[in-house]
Order: C-alpha cells, then sequence, then structure tokens
C-alpha cells in the first residue's frame, strides 16, 4: 500500500461526524449546508437528465457551462477568460487541485502551503512528489507577513497553494496580503494554484479579489471554483479551472486521465445557474450572514469569544478562557457529553498547530442552531 495514504489517521471529520449520529448530536462539524438548494436549478438538472445528453460530453466542459463560467467571472471579478481556452469544468474542485498538483509537480518541487489548510491538501502535495513548505498562520486575523513568506519560498519553490477566503478560518485575504504574495511568486517564477471555491460566500459589503488580477499573476495562476458552494449543492461536485493556455493545456491531459467528465446534467444545470441575476447571489451571501448572526450572537449571550466570521460557512471560538489547552479533546466531551459536534482547528495544521480554536458550521436551520445553542449553554454552566 501506498505509505501516503495507508498511514493516514481517519479524518476528524468522520470521526466527530459519526459521534454525531451515534449519540444524537447536533452536527455543526462537517461543512454542508441544511438548505437543499435553488430549486430552479435542480429542476434543470432533473430535465436535462431526461431530455438531454447522457452520453460523454466534452472533456473540457460543455461549452455553455465554459461560456457561462467566462460571463459570470467577466461580470463579478472583472476577468476575462477565453471559454475555449482558458477554462475547463472538473468533477469538484478537488479534483481541480489535484490534477493541478499532478501537473505541476516533479519529484523535489517545493510547494508552499498556508495552515491552517483543507485536509487533502497536504497527501495530494505529498503523492505527487512534492515537498512542503509550511507558512503558519494565526488567529484571529490569519494574515501574511513578509517573514514567514521569506522563510516558505526559495529557488525549490515550484508552486503555492492558496486558499481564499481561507477555510477554516473564515477570513478574507486584504488587497495587501494578496499584492504580498503575489510579489513572492513573481521573485521565486512559482506558479499560484488558487482555491477560491468560497468566492461568493463572503460577507458584510466584502467583495472577493482573486489573486489572479494582481500585477503579473494572470499568466501563472491557476484559479478554481465551485458550484458546489454557490448554490449550495455540496454533493454535486462541479468545479471550474482558468488559467492561461499554456497552464491549461497541461492541467487538460491530468484530468483527461482522472475523471475525463463531468455528469452532463449537473453542467448544463449550473450553466443556468451562473446566469442567474444578481439578487440571487446577493441573497446567498445575505442569508449566510444572518445565520452566522443568529449564531454568533446565541454564542456570544452564552459567553464564548466568537472570531468574526468574514466568509465561508464558518465560524469559529476561541476556548482559552474555559482554561483547555486542547482543542481535540475539547470537541470530544462537546459532542459525546453536551449533544454538539464541532472541528478543531488544530486538525488543519500540519506543523504550528493552534490548540485553542474551534470550528462550527452555521449554515443550518434556525432550529438547528438554536437547538446547538441551547446545548452549548451547559458548556459555560459547567465551567462556570
Amino acid at each position: 500500500m501506498n505509505p501516503i495514504f495507508a498511514e493516514l489517521p481517519t479524518t476528524i471529520f468522520e470521526v466527530m461526524s459519526r459521534h454525531a449520529r451515534d449519540t444524537g448530536a447536533v452536527n455543526l462539524g462537517q461543512g454542508f449546508p441544511d438548505d437543499p438548494g435553488p430549486e430552479d436549478v435542480r429542476r434543470k438538472a432533473a430535465e436535462a437528465v431526461i431530455e438531454g445528453w447522457n452520453q460523454y460530453p466534452p472533456m473540457m466542459g460543455l461549452p455553455e457551462l465554459r461560456h457561462a463560467v467566462s460571463e459570470h467571472y467577466r461580470h463579478w471579478q472583472a476577468l476575462d477568460f477565453d471559454p475555449e481556452a482558458e477554462v475547463m469544468i472538473t468533477s469538484g474542485a478537488t479534483e481541480a487541485l489535484a490534477g493541478a498538483l499532478l501537473a505541476l509537480i516533479e519529484p523535489g518541487d517545493e510547494i508552499v502551503l498556508f495552515e491552517p489548510m483543507y485536509d487533502a491538501y497536504l497527501p495530494l502535495v505529498r503523492r505527487a512528489g512534492g515537498i512542503p513548505r509550511f507558512v503558519t498562520l494565526k488567529p484571529p486575523r490569519f494574515a501574511l507577513t513578509e517573514e514567514a513568506l521569506a522563510q516558505a519560498f526559495g529557488p525549490r519553490t515550484r508552486a503555492v497553494l492558496f486558499n481564499n477566503p481561507l477555510n477554516p478560518a473564515a477570513t478574507l485575504f486584504s488587497p495587501e496580503d494578496l499584492d504580498l504574495l503575489a510579489s513572492f511568486c513573481r521573485r521565486f517564477d512559482a506558479i499560484a494554484i488558487c482555491d477560491e471555491v468560497w468566492e461568493h460566500v463572503v460577507f458584510d459589503g466584502r467583495r472577493h479579489q482573486p489573486l489572479m488580477s494582481c500585477e503579473g499573476m494572470w499568466e501563472r495562476t491557476i484559479k478554481i471554483g465551485s458550484a458546489g458552494k454557490i448554490f449550495n449543492l455540496t454533493g454535486w461536485k462541479v468545479g471550474f479551472v482558468c488559467a492561461a493556455p499554456a497552464i491549461m493545456r497541461v492541467l487538460a491531459k491530468a484530468h483527461q486521465f482522472l475523471t475525463f467528465t463531468t455528469p452532463p446534467n449537473l453542467q448544463a444545470a449550473v450553466a443556468y445557474g451562473l446566469m442567474k441575476e444578481d439578487g440571487y447571489f446577493e441573497s446567498l451571501r445575505r442569508d449566510l450572514a444572518r445565520s452566522r448572526d443568529r449564531f454568533t450572537t446565541g454564542l456570544t449571550d452564552l459567553g464564548f469569544d466568537v472570531i468574526p466570521s468574514e466568509g465561508t460557512y464558518f465560524l469559529n471560538i476561541d476556548i482559552a478562557r474555559f482554561g483547555d489547552a486542547d482543542d481535540v479533546a475539547f470537541c470530544r466531551r462537546l459532542v459525546l457529553e453536551h449533544g454538539v459536534a464541532a472541528i478543531p482547528v488544530s486538525a488543519f495544521y500540519a506543523e504550528g498547530a493552534v490548540k485553542n480554536v474551534v470550528r462550527f458550521c452555521f449554515a443550518k436551520r434556525d432550529e438547528t442552531l438554536d437547538a446547538a445553542l441551547e446545548r452549548l449553554s451547559g458548556v459555560v454552566r459547567q465551567a462556570a
């Protein structure tokens, strides 16, 4: 067995979800919404199964979806992609990430990773033969610093894997952060693989700025998006990859031998969805922000220290006031004794783990959040 995968422990997501199932706990651990997704988009997918083409679609994706992706990013982010040469559809963002790493990395290449990070990043980098170099980000801002980047970048740096907005930190990198990172990419001739799946899930009037828009980054950036996050349809696994033609030609080869294609009915529905009026995307943010605010207010009223959430489905609490130095043990007690599943943020670190931050998913119905708050009140009473 390949040791990179064979020796991986059971993920903390599966552990906490299993505890939630076994105990009937409110599951605010894994990041999926209660919302079933927009009905009109789901109906388009159903109609396309019955009335549309169900054989192999083009490897690069349905032309209508590639054109919709191009038009969507032109409208929302002022990016001008050629849908024929610079846009590809994948079976989810994780496939896009895996394909990019396999296409770019040769054994011994160094890859800059920012921790906390999505748990798939590190094993995919190692399986591709890359050597990880970590930039450790700390709460509450999780901001970049020139000193940390200078320690991670070097003459063997091939690429950076950059998630913005950042899961699990629920933060959006500032324009200054992006300019700083772009300067290092240019200086060390590194390609930026940008996981931007949360680009529409940002709050309080913020707007996502793609790294690709920074000076000198168009020809050295791979931009990855996800219909699952845009439409609250996480099970659909429809991803978008955008890159300059010279990079895209290589990415397409990797995609060809991973999944080759993505269900055509889902592609047709996503093409329809991406062309929805601006009001849909604004209401998505507004509804999620309302859930965030409801849960934040409830946690604050109970006495928890909440770290502000600027985007994603998540918010974090600082458990230091409880005198607890082990977020894993805290989350285990939380689910087994109080009936609420959460995720310890230390699980998203490889080296410099922060042990006093716990993540909740707030993309839930009001009654789910209220039930969790009622149970969490017992944590505060127990600590008093």
